[in-house]
């Protein structure tokens, strides 16, 4: 994935800055490349680079995502708190709706993410904002 290019496939952050590495132990993102990339495949939108919490792990379980189990047979190793992770931009939202919203990386949140989020909204969960 080319994050340097312009245009309608940048892949660059909420701020049209080049776009922060989220996690590469473990790896995320839709191409696993430790970022949180995307391109028209990606539906679910997994643009939002959080910290993840109990909490939110909790909330994700009971809307039918797992995060925290293995499954090694898709090379998925299980998330934890503390993990970052991109999350979908919808599912972030839905937390937050429902009070367990996980912080947030915005150099490591993709643009797109503002599709569903004000950013705003974001900042007040930015981890990397002084």
């Amino acid at each position: 994935m080319d994050g340097s290019g312009g245009g309608e496939n940048a892949q660059v952050n909420v701020f049209g800055e080049p776009l922060a590495t989220c996690s590469d132990a473990p790896r995320t993102g839709w191409f696993r490349s430790g970022c949180c990339e995307t391109d028209a495949q990606d539906v679910g939108s997994h643009t939002v680079c959080a910290v993840l919490t109990e909490d939110f792990l909790r909330f994700s379980l009971s809307c039918g995502n797992d995060l925290s189990t293995p499954r090694p047979e898709f090379g998925f190793p299980g998330l934890k708190a503390g993990d970052r992770w991109c999350l979908c931009a919808a599912r972030w939202r839905e937390a937050w709706r429902a009070g367990c919203a996980p912080r947030v990386n915005l150099k490591a949140t993709h643009r797109r993410a503002l599709e569903v989020i004000d950013l705003g909204l974001l900042k007040t969960y930015s981890i990397d904002l002084a």
